[in-house]
């Protein structure tokens, strides 16, 4: 349950190794101690330091449990197991690929699994974690969207219509959720720098994108706005702004910018 000051005590994170989920965990733990529940993909080498960071963050117990986005079926049995500790104040879903953008669309194999990882897998668990609140009668989902999915681009347009897919999904859940007493947050952060996009940036020959923000000014945005009852906010707050003029822009003149 939420403390009378508005910290959660207990935290279920969906991509549960996920750099920008594990630092909005981080960014809760510096209000006060709670329960973290990692649902991380089985295998994953870097379950134990993700452990380790939110111990050392001060959480007062980390709990793994096995999520594989891919195996939907498994999803009910995963969520039921989040829960089985006790109510879950807050639900950060964290998990998703990137991928190489020019591969992914002549790829049909990879294409698939990054639209079921990002999108389906994304849905089966929103649904689930959905109920669960629902039947709580409180708590928050933070579901990582991205500024690639509010007008998708020809440069990166398999992930961009992704997150297209999710950020609309978990908008309307929080709209059906809301008379019910859960809030939903959408966050669309534009580039983001951690391990993960930096390596495929330099892999891809791609420079840093203007406005490019740290993990933790995402995590610190996240929280606030969910403390607000906030259903969506861009990080930074500037892209929102940026987007808005691109969202306008005519298809024509729109492809020919360098994006």
């Amino acid at each position: 349950m939420i403390n009378a000051v508005g910290n959660p005590q207990a935290i279920l994170l969906l991509g549960g190794t996920s750099e920008i989920g594990l630092a909005i965990c981080a960014e809760y733990l510096k209000k006060g101690p709670a329960r973290i529940v990692l649902a991380a993909l089985p295998g994953d080498p870097l379950r134990d330091s993700a452990v380790a960071q939110l111990e050392a963050a001060g959480a007062k117990q980390v709990e793994v449990i096995d999520f594989d986005a891919l195996d939907t079926d498994s999803h009910p049995k995963v969520i039921d197991a989040a829960f089985n500790g006790g109510d879950i104040d807050v639900a950060i879903v964290a998990f998703g690929l990137l991928g190489d953008a020019e591969q992914l669309w002549q790829d049909q194999r990879k294409a698939v699994q990054i639209a079921q990882i990002n999108y389906t897998a994304a849905v089966s668990v929103g649904v689930l974690v959905g109920e669960k609140l629902k039947a709580q009668g409180f708590g928050r989902i933070i579901a990582m969207s991205s500024a690639a999915g509010e007008r998708v681009r020809r440069s990166n347009f398999v992930y961009g219509s992704t997150k297209a897919g999710l950020d609309g999904f978990y908008l309307g859940l929080g709209e059906a959720l809301a008379p019910h007493g859960p809030r939903v947050l959408v966050i669309r952060p534009g580039q983001v720098r951690t391990t993960t996009t930096i390596n495929a940036w330099k892999s891809q020959g791609v420079k840093e994108a203007p406005f490019t923000v740290d993990k933790e000014e995402v995590a610190a945005l996240a929280v606030a706005a969910s403390e607000r009852g906030k259903d969506l906010i861009w990080a930074p707050g500037i892209f929102r702004f940026v987007m808005m003029v691109l969202r306008h822009i005519p298809r024509p003149i729109f492809r020919k910018l360098p994006l």
